[in-house]
């Protein structure tokens, strides 16, 4: 194993890369639960958001019972259920184990794997990836040093269609034509002018544990939990993978990555056909809050191939895909889907649009955001849109959107471009006004001058 290989007596720490925190991780999981203004909160992590129909049933199940009876899904793929009882920690971690979505206490909130949610279903990434996210979730279990990541750290497994690197993972495999893969630390742009590492396919999930284990040494003691915050040249770090790679036999050749991927785009709602026999179905889930009967929509629809129970694939981007279902029964199954209130087309209004929980789940929050989206819902935009309670922006998305942050006095309104926000526009807490103001911003036709981007 991977473990046992001796590290380097010393690693060059990045001068700069001084402590940048006073406290330790406080992400939650299944075993460390968070007290919320409406209850405690379990974060599941879903490596690759897949679930089996089975798990899934276990996880509805626990929210109902022990929680406020919905499913929260998160820009990670993850679930989270809220409203928890504060003695429900025992049960709640024993039903998990026995349905295999806790296969190690030591690493429940390390397995941060996000993965192209269409691999494997239409027909378009360079490669099936669904072997690497076995292979590499196994590796961070096995590993007794990934016990030490944080709950941030996060690794990205992309197809080769470009759309889960664009979130800005620590460590991101690409799917190669050729057959290889393209390793990269840090988001693109970070690193080496955009260097990236080509390694074999057949070693990629083993060389991206390769890569965290060294960040970890590196930033060992300097307060740092993610790549981008390694302050001096983030160089240091690949050229130490590079070296661990090759006495881990693992041949490694630096070549030109793209300096900016291609914008994150979720999975089109509707029915997504390839050259298979069956086809998937995708869906967008309102505010990322699924009811008890949606989730058993979702489970029914997974489970039309005889023999088999199907699976549900959460998305980074709060969506579902149900892969597997019989080309005759796509458009009945995913009528259903839309008579039980989810995203089915890509002209309802609530395409894009998404929020943090706001008041009442959060005391930081200065608003109900969920309602005051609900309540200025209107016309599909060329931009998503997100509602945050606070200036933490908690689960706002990367790249191009625009940013609905609640006030003292109403709420700012502004866009983000590439990362770069634009000033922001006062607005009143008026549905109308709010409305107008995010159908402008949505559509392009507000223009603001650029300022400063202030940290999230």
């Amino acid at each position: 194993m991977l473990a046992a290989m001796p590290p380097p007596a010393t690693l060059p720490v990045p001068t700069g890369a001084a402590s940048v925190r006073d406290r330790g991780d406080a992400c939650p999981g299944t075993l460390r639960l968070h007290r919320a203004d409406d209850g405690a909160l379990a974060r599941v992590r879903i490596p690759g958001g897949v679930l089996s129909t089975a798990q899934a049933d276990v996880v509805r199940e626990l929210a109902e019972r022990l929680g406020d009876g919905e499913l929260h899904l998160t820009s990670r793929g993850n679930v989270q259920l809220r409203g928890l009882r504060p003695d429900c920690g025992g049960e709640l971690a024993s039903r998990m184990a026995e349905s295999e979505l806790l296969p190690s206490e030591r690493h429940e909130r390390v397995r941060n794997i996000v993965a192209s949610p269409l691999s494997g279903l239409d027909g378009r990434g360079r490669r099936d990836i669904r072997p690497w996210l076995s292979a590499l979730d196994e590796l961070v279990c096995a590993s007794d040093l990934t016990t030490e990541l944080s709950g941030r750290f996060l690794f990205a497994l992309d197809d080769g269609r470009g759309d889960v690197d664009a979130l800005g993972a620590d460590v991101t495999l690409l799917a190669r034509a050729d057959g290889d893969a393209a390793l990269r630390t840090g988001p693109a742009g970070t690193g080496q002018d955009g260097t990236v590492l080509r390694i074999p396919g057949e070693h990629a999930p083993r060389a991206a544990l390769i890569a965290a284990e060294t960040f970890l040494d590196i930033a060992r003691g300097s307060g740092v939990w993610r790549v981008t915050e390694l302050r001096a040249d983030a160089g240091i770090l690949l050229d130490q993978v590079v070296r661990r790679l090759g006495q881990a036999g693992i041949h490694a050749t630096r070549t030109a990555g793209p300096v900016r991927p291609s914008p994150s785009a979720a999975p089109a709602p509707g029915i997504v056909d390839g050259p298979y026999e069956t086809v998937a179905l995708s869906v967008g889930v309102p505010l990322g809050r699924v009811g008890a009967q949606q989730w058993r929509a979702l489970t029914r629809a997974a489970r039309q191939r005889e023999g088999d129970g199907g699976e549900l694939r959460l998305t980074p981007w709060r969506g579902v895909v149900v892969p597997g279902v019989a080309r005759a029964r796509a458009a009945a199954e995913l009528a259903a889907l839309a008579a039980a209130g989810l995203i089915t087309g890509v002209r309802s209004p609530w395409t894009g649009v998404g929020a943090c929980i706001g008041r009442p789940g959060c005391a930081k929050s200065l608003a109900d955001v969920r309602a005051g989206a609900t309540a200025a819902l209107g016309p599909v935009g060329t931009l998503p849109v997100y509602w945050s309670g606070c200036a933490r922006r908690c689960g706002h998305p990367r790249g191009s959107w625009v940013d609905v942050v609640a006030a003292p006095d109403g709420y700012r309104v502004s866009l983000v471009r590439d990362g770069e926000r634009h000033a922001p526009r006062p607005v009143p807490d008026s549905p109308a006004a709010l409305a107008a103001a995010v159908a402008a911003a949505r559509g392009g036709l507000a223009e603001q001058r650029p300022a400063p981007c202030p940290g999230t």
